[in-house]
């Protein structure tokens, strides 16, 4: 009896030591190290990372700003398993700085169950901004439809998942579950349970399907046929599906989109010309589809993204039309119907790739033999500068540790 309870306590005594290593009392952020890092991301639902360094102004700037935040969050989520402010000094961590692909400080990561989330908080940097943040990563990422109606009534703009299940206690619904919490930035995630979503599925056999944004493509639904066990298989599923080749623009997401440093195809288009979003897309996808190593795909709303056309000489009255940012220069697409012809979007990529549109710029265009092409050519030969390289990480707000001339 004695031996058990001895065992008992030294049991207990672990447990609380590696409790109290990897969920900290302490006040502020907690300090990662190679020696904790990995054990906390794995025993938290969401991490909260600030990657800094200590000569850095803005780091030293935002670095009581996020202690303040780590304390509001530990007493808003006490209990263990929940959430973790941490920060990174990248001088004496450059193993864990590398493997995060820093590149400018203070950058700040979310890990949600393990899983690095693809999108940096960019965001408002205050105490209060950091917490809302934080309370909004921990709702639930699922709604639940009570009839199959409800189903009726999803915004069609929207890319969503669907699962029909049994009960909520189901390990497939718990995979269902973690993916939403990882995605739900990019998709809208729905769940029915027993006799709401019975007549989807048999008893026993739950399914999960996608449904397109059908007000914006011309794509159809469908369902996973992977096992729904498995969190990677459906995430990726799930990636796949939920961020599309074509991408919206937006004053929220321009910072991100401009630093993967590819080049931008935009089309920009009235916010109601649906066919015409539909249309590029489908160009995009049937056409294009080898180019998405080289090229971002987007969509611009043409009212809210005037600026750019005004410096390529448009206004709203000239949607839709098409045009590449190279981070160095705009070129207008000659135009937009042309986009209809197979082939016309790809030769208008290549010249990019070579050099065409670039060398036409500084030097005219080039011999062509043909008046009318030669013509409209000449239209294109004096882009403006780049409009969308203003929108990346701004010089007031980072310290850029690599500055890629694009």
């Amino acid at each position: 009896m004695q031996f058990w309870s001895s065992r008992k306590c030294r049991c207990l005594a672990i447990f609380m030591v590696i409790y109290v290593f990897y969920n900290p009392t302490d006040s502020g952020a907690v300090d990662m190290n190679s020696e904790n890092i990995d054990m906390t991301l794995a025993s938290n639902e969401l991490v909260f990372l600030n990657f800094y360094a200590e000569w850095c102004r803005f780091s030293n700037l935002l670095a009581p700003i996020f202690n303040e935040a780590a304390d509001k969050v530990k007493e808003a989520f006490p209990e263990p398993g929940k959430v973790v402010l941490g920060r990174v000094d990248c001088d004496r961590e450059t193993s864990i700085a590398s493997r995060f692909h820093i590149t400018k400080y203070p950058t700040l990561k979310v890990i949600r169950n393990g899983q690095l989330s693809k999108r940096e908080y960019r965001g408002q940097r205050s105490a209060e901004a950091f917490l809302e943040f934080v309370k909004k990563q921990l709702e639930d990422p699922i709604k639940e439809f009570k009839t199959l109606k409800d189903l009726e009534n999803l915004d069609s703009r929207k890319r969503i998942i669907i699962g029909y299940f049994d009960r909520r206690d189901m390990p497939e619904y718990d995979t269902f579950r973690k993916v939403a919490t990882n995605l739900k930035e990019d998709c809208q995630f729905h769940v029915g349970f027993g006799d709401a979503a019975q007549a989807m599925h048999p008893p026993g056999h739950p399914i999960i399907v996608f449904r397109p944004d059908v007000a914006l493509s011309h794509e159809n639904d469908e369902t996973y046929t992977g096992s729904l066990k498995n969190f990677d298989e459906l995430k990726i599923w799930v990636q796949e599906k939920c961020v599309p080749l074509v991408r919206e623009i937006t004053f929220e997401n321009a910072e991100e989109l401009t630093e993967e440093g590819l080049p931008f195809l935009i089309l920009f288009h009235k916010p109601d010309d649906t066919d015409a979003i539909k249309d590029y897309k489908a160009i995009i996808e049937t056409q294009l589809l080898d180019e998405k190593q080289n090229i971002n795909f987007l969509t611009a709303d043409g009212q809210r993204f005037a600026h750019p056309l005004h410096h390529l000489g448009k206004s709203e009255d000239d949607l839709p039309l098409i045009a590449i940012d190279s981070f160095r220069h705009m070129y207008m697409f000659p135009k937009f119907q042309d986009m209809y012809q197979p082939g016309k979007l790809k030769q208008f990529l290549q010249d990019l790739y070579s050099g065409k549109l670039h060398r036409e710029f500084h030097y005219g265009p080039d011999p062509s033999g043909n008046e009318v092409q030669t013509e409209v050519v000449m239209k294109g030969t004096s882009p403006p500068e780049s409009s969308f390289k203003k929108l990346g990480p701004s010089k007031n707000r980072y310290t850029l540790l690599h500055k890629d001339e694009l």
